[in-house]
């Protein structure tokens, strides 16, 4: 007999795999997309540490701002001794002795942000040293004064670029505001990009600058050493009365010109911001770039206000001292004009891009800010490129509303600009020294030295621009700075009274008894698939009181909507009608709620149905009476609102936006899955 045969075929021999997951395609919104096109795909955050920046490219992101001052600081001192003070001639003598002293001030600085770089390797700027050495309140003071710094430099940087533009074409004068507005959403934009993509936008800008100055300096040294001298500015007749004497020179018109060229060491603290964007050694990366930053900005100042008092260079409008002086240098030939025309394109393009400097400081700054409850806490946020975007829009947007306001006007700017950076300048260095006698680590004395000279320095240099640039426009800082400070204050304080709320008693209100009752209420205004997916929603949840309510303000309406009721098979949820005849509907939901919940002992749950729309205006098309509902429960204890969305995605002629396929599910179907965790058996 033959041995039965057995079908092995199906077997099991093992566990059996689970089936693969179904993909499901989830469509990026349009902002998203938008987005990607105009700023690049989204940076993950681990590549964060690729975003730092090499010495050559941090030199033309951070020291941007410092450099480019040079075109316009000498013209400030100018401008004060010809046109304030009214000396004449004589002004040219005092040019270079100021300019030798604000250079005094620079060497004085750097080796002061030197010492304050390698003990906050971390980020040194003012705030954060003030903050460690001084206190909270006297590092608001410094953050406050560099913050209003900041949105200063995009003001002036834009503006004087603008200036060096207008200086070549003439035509574009009266569209200067315009043009300044367009540079700052530019920069805006190229900063939104990310840290490493900016500074390679902004390099080029940076070095064809300073070739131009090297080379209209030592161009001129040669000339006039070897070529017979400087020729002199020719000025038109009109312009002649710039050189009339009508004043004497006295200290404090000395000290007023001293506190103009202030101007010139805007910047030199935003590498000390700035030394986390550096690549690994970061801080000794930081602090060669400061140096060579230094070395540049001293001598193109030196020789910038050499040049100017050998051609007596006179601001006029229209015409900046920098392009007067680069049109005497170069003469009027061929290439001299055009060397002439590459300076102040040049010039034209660092004095915008400066404000670069600003776009990469400010943000991290006020950032810190925020990280102690000082700010909104949305500026601590990293964007779409790993940069804090909220805190570049918000920069720009103050920056535009001060050129709108000042007309793009570079004099009218300067006035404002120095007091806030010497400021913090002063409570910087005045940290530093508190934190080496603190301390006292090895080479604290040179350190004490170093800093406690920065900070008595630059407290006289603030204390002679508040007085001397007082009734000029200072006196808005001064009293902004202290305003600003009483408002981040009480930021702070609210910040700190939710937080302690919160922290309270969390754990025992996590394990304390839940109520007895749970009753849900779902707001019926008509029957349709909003409605229903709320229905549908609200059956899930197995509360001990479940009904529907409409709040009748019609009473037609309300007829008709109980007629259609009546034919659902929903026994266990009744439709209630509550008569509103004073059609306020928020007032009607909160006394049912609070009916509802005055026993104390039950929760109370409002799903309201609401549609969301595929187009911003399409929500324009309807009231949001869902939001004011939720307001208005919002102060009800134990009183609970969910929002049960209906997304629309039809178009206009019915056609459905997403499809379904591959196991994907619909937009809507997603989005209601996800929200309302409801069966999809029917009703």
């Amino acid at each position: 007999m033959a041995a039965p045969t057995t079908d092995t075929s199906s077997a099991v021999t093992g566990p059996q795999p689970l089936p693969p997951t179904p993909k499901i395609d989830i469509p990026e919104s349009r902002s998203f997309r938008v987005k990607n096109r105009i700023l690049g795909k989204p940076l993950h955050t681990d590549q964060l540490a690729h975003e730092r920046l090499g010495k050559p490219t941090a030199l033309a992101v951070f020291s941007s701002d410092a450099l480019s001052s040079t075109a316009y600081a000498t013209e400030e001192i100018l401008h004060t001794l010809l046109v304030v003070g009214g000396i004449g001639l004589l002004a040219f003598d005092y040019v270079l002795p100021i300019t030798i002293a604000m250079v005094v001030v620079l060497v004085i600085l750097v080796f002061s942000y030197r010492q304050t770089i390698k003990a906050y390797p971390s980020a040194g700027g003012a705030y954060i040293v003030t903050k460690d050495n001084l206190g909270l309140l006297p590092a608001q003071v410094a953050g406050v004064a560099l913050l209003t710094d900041y949105i200063l430099t995009v003001s002036v940087s834009v503006s004087a670029g603008v200036a060096a533009l207008y200086s070549v074409f003439s035509g574009l004068y009266d569209w200067r505001v315009l043009i300044a507005l367009a540079f700052i959403a530019i920069i805006a934009l190229g900063n939104l990009r990310g840290v490493k993509e900016s500074g390679r936008i902004f390099a080029v800008p940076t070095y064809a600058f300073l070739f131009a100055m090297i080379l209209m300096i030592v161009v001129g040294i040669v000339k006039a050493a070897f070529g017979g001298g400087l020729e002199h500015v020719v000025l038109d007749p009109e312009q002649t009365h710039e050189l009339t004497v009508t004043g004497s020179v006295g200290i404090f018109l000395v000290l007023h010109a001293f506190a103009s060229g202030g101007a010139a060491m805007t910047g030199v603290e935003a590498i000390s911001n700035g030394v986390p964007a550096f690549k690994e050694p970061s801080w000794q990366n930081a602090r060669t770039t400061l140096m060579i930053m230094g070395g540049f900005l001293g001598v193109m100042f030196l020789g910038i206000s050499w040049l100017a008092t050998q051609v007596q260079a006179v601001p006029v409008e229209g015409k900046t001292v920098l392009s007067q002086v680069a049109e005497a240098v170069y003469g009027s030939g061929f290439v001299g004009h055009a060397l002439f025309i590459f300076t102040q394109a040049a010039t034209m393009f660092i004095l915008v891009l400066a404000a670069n400097t600003s776009f990469a400081d400010f943000p991290r700054l006020a950032s810190f800010h925020a990280d102690d409850s000082f700010m909104p806490k949305q500026l601590t946020k990293r964007g779409h490129r790993l940069v804090f975007s909220n805190g570049i829009i918000a920069l720009s947007i103050a920056a535009a509303f001060l050129v709108v306001l000042l007309g793009a006007d570079v004099t009218k700017l300067i006035p404002l600009y120095a007091i806030g950076v010497f400021t913090s300048f002063t409570l910087s260095q005045a940290g530093m020294a508190r934190r080496h006698l603190r301390l006292r680590e090895p080479a604290w004395r040179t350190g004490l030295a170093i800093n406690g000279v920065g900070a008595i320095v630059t407290g006289v240099v603030t204390i002679v621009i508040g007085v001397t640039k007082f009734m000029g426009g200072a006196w808005v800082i001064i009293i902004l700075v202290p305003v600003m400070v009483w408002l981040l204050v009480r930021l702070n304080h609210q910040y700190e009274s939710e937080k302690e709320e919160l922290a309270s008693d969390a754990e025992a209100a996590a394990l304390a008894p839940i109520l007895r009752r749970h009753s849900v209420i779902v707001l019926i205004d008509r029957l349709d698939r909003t409605a229903a997916r709320a229905i549908q929603y609200a059956r899930t949840l197995t509360p001990d009181d479940l009904r529907a309510v409409h709040i009748a303000v019609d009473e037609q309406h309300a007829a008709e909507l109980a007629d259609e009721w009546s034919h659902l098979a929903l026994s266990r949820l009744p439709l209630e009608i509550r008569e509103c005849p004073d059609r306020r509907i928020n007032r009607a939901v909160l006394e049912m709620v609070v009916e509802l919940a005055s026993d104390g002992q039950t929760e109370v749950t409002v799903l309201i149905p609401r549609r969301e729309y595929r187009a911003a205006w399409h929500r324009l098309l309807h009231d949001r009476t869902a939001d004011a509902i939720a307001k208005a429960l919002g102060e009800v204890p134990h009183a609970n609102v969910t929002f049960v969305p209906y997304h629309l995605t039809q178009t206009a002629k019915g056609q459905h936006v997403h499809k379904v396929e591959h196991g994907a599910v619909s937009g809507s179907a997603a989005a209601h899955g996800a929200v309302g965790g409801g069966s999809s058996e029917g009703h």
